[in-house]
């Protein structure tokens, strides 16, 4: 499902505002910035952020972080109280027009006009960018998101996941080199999500930049290339996604005893080994990082075979992204 039928659907990387070669310059740069509202709320702290071209980042961070209002300043919604925000080497406040053409933005709210058609509404979208009318680009973007046979249909007659895919239509319509995300899959069906999942996934194939916040933490685990967590408003981490679940993430040795044990050997308490499923498994918990798999876990075999206790089975687990992003929410709270 991608829009690879037009070669012109999407646009080709430019050459930046000030000068440097073709993708040389991030796609976002974000420098200190901050937002206090005039109720003296601080909602943003200052944040440094770098994406790059054509990945897909994943924002995260429990309701009221920032995530939305970080969004909103980038896309030139919301203004900033301090910092800068550049979008292909454009400020945002000084080049607005020709920072702002190049991002697309799905909100999270469901805000289409209840009687307009399919084909209206994402031709309307088009026309606001003061971009011609390319019947053909809308075509395929309807097509890509599955909502072609759709096109005539008013908004109102839509299901919620199809109503959300318009949204998406119309950021796309005037070809933006970046999409902004946010909430994309909320209130849609297992099903559809997956569906969007593959959509998203052909933007990213063909240069557009994803940058998505999600309530569910498998969307991020299982499309995003980075992963930034923001809390109170400040970015406490950004990391490539496999670098931080290796980092951050603890592995789980489960060993199934061929006969069940009372309670754990002494000769094995240096091990921080834990009885379970009413004895009949140890479980050996350890820090991915820190600990030498190859030397770790021959050393509590050898021990086990010594002390007599037979392992008729084994397996591992790691922390889920989930995991992580709970414990480092708790940790910065």
């Amino acid at each position: 499902m991608t829009l690879s039928a037009n070669p012109t659907t999407m646009p080709k990387q430019s050459s930046t505002a000030n000068g440097n070669a073709e993708g040389t310059t991030p796609m976002i740069q974000v420098e200190r910035l901050s937002k206090t509202y005039r109720d003296g709320f601080q909602a943003l702290k200052e944040v440094d952020l770098t994406i790059r071209r054509g990945e897909i980042f994943a924002l995260l961070g429990p309701n009221g972080a920032g995530k939305t209002t970080l969004i909103s300043v980038i896309c030139g919604l919301v203004n900033a109280s301090s910092g800068s925000v550049k979008v292909d080497g454009f400020d945002n406040a000084t080049q607005y027009r020709e920072a702002r053409e190049r991002i697309g933005l799905v909100p999270q709210e469901l805000t289409n006009e209840a009687f307009t058609t399919v084909w209206d509404t994402v031709s309307f979208s088009r026309g606001l960018f003061g971009k011609p009318k390319d019947p053909g680009h809308i075509e395929n973007v309807l097509r890509a998101l599955t909502l072609w046979d759709k096109r005539d249909n008013r908004l109102l007659e839509l299901s919620g996941g199809m109503k959300r895919r318009v949204l998406i239509a119309k950021a796309l319509s005037h070809k933006p080199q970046v999409l902004f995300l946010d909430e994309p899959t909320a209130g849609v069906d297992v099903e559809l999500r997956r569906e969007m999942w593959e959509v998203v996934r052909g933007l990213r194939d063909q240069g557009v930049t994803i940058i998505l916040t999600t309530h569910y933490i498998e969307e991020a685990e299982e499309m995003a290339d980075r992963i930034g967590v923001i809390r109170r408003g400040e970015l406490v981490l950004v990391k490539e996604k496999a670098t931080l679940m290796r980092q951050l993430g603890r592995k789980e040795l489960t060993l199934h005893l061929a006969v069940p044990l009372e309670a754990v050997p002494a000769a094995l308490a240096g091990h921080d080994l834990v009885l379970a499923d009413e004895g009949h498994a140890l479980v050996y918990t350890y820090d991915v990082t820190h600990q030498d798999e190859g030397t770790g876990i021959a050393g509590l075999l050898a021990d086990l075979e010594a002390t007599g206790v037979r392992v008729k089975d084994l397996h591992t687990r790691q922390s889920s992204l989930e995991e992580i992003f709970v414990n480092l929410v708790r940790e910065n709270a």
